[in-house]
């Protein structure tokens, strides 16, 4: 993103934590997110209309972020200010006071929830790639940001296995690490998510493609001039 948003930024992790964590808002976040550059400096083009959030869900590996960030320049290039927020990073950052039982998980969700209606609020399109393996937690997501957009990445366990990179599947299954999603912690599965991507028949590429035509199809917009 050309710039940096100072709602988000002038907001230390603690802080926002503690807001969150409350239930309330950020009153500094509400309505002050802006470019920097000085009063002179025009809105973004975007600033003119809400945005909306994208969020990924998926078992580890099944390739969420990695087509999220071939997304995000494909808005770029119509206009937008986009933003990825990857789970993994997030939680190095935001959330990194939580573990991985259903509570610190739920938690954790909510404060990218939170992050991400604070972009989309301030005309941004937050792409998010989080497992977020319940739908408590997902429909919690869609309530608190609103203009939301659940995108189900299906690639079964056994791929994901086969594309573990980190090698996360293969600790769990011997033991050595425990509540891994799909292995001894469950993934509840979208019933009626907005949109389904199919990573063993499609690229990256040719899935963010589809996701940018999916998108035009369900009414959402393109094009923020």
């Amino acid at each position: 993103m050309a710039g940096a948003w100072t709602a988000v930024r002038t907001r230390g992790a603690p802080e926002i934590r503690r807001k969150i964590g409350a239930g309330g808002e950020d009153e500094n976040c509400r309505g002050e997110a802006r470019f920097i550059g000085g009063p002179a400096s025009p809105p973004p083009l975007s600033m003119a209309r809400n945005g909306y959030c994208l969020w990924f869900t998926g078992l580890p590996s099944a390739g969420k972020t990695t087509i999220a960030h071939a997304v995000a320049p494909l808005l770029r290039e119509r206009g937008w200010n986009v933003e990825v927020l990857d789970g993994d990073e997030v939680r190095r950052g935001l959330s990194s006071d939580l573990g991985f039982d259903r509570a610190a998980r739920e938690q954790h969700a909510a404060r990218v929830a939170f992050v991400a209606k604070v972009l989309a609020r301030n005309g941004a399109i937050p792409i998010v790639a989080l497992i977020s393996p319940y739908a408590s937690s997902r429909a919690h997501a869609r309530q608190e940001i609103g203009r939301f957009v659940e995108i189900y990445v299906t690639t079964p366990l056994e791929v994901c296995e086969q594309r573990d990179v980190k090698g996360l599947y293969k600790k769990a299954r011997q033991g050595l690490l425990r509540e891994m999603t799909g292995v001894d912690d469950p993934y509840e599965v979208p019933a009626a998510p907005d949109i389904r991507i199919d990573t063993i028949h499609r690229t990256p590429e040719a899935s963010a493609h589809y996701i940018v035509e999916e998108l035009g199809r369900l009414g959402w917009t393109l094009d923020p001039r």
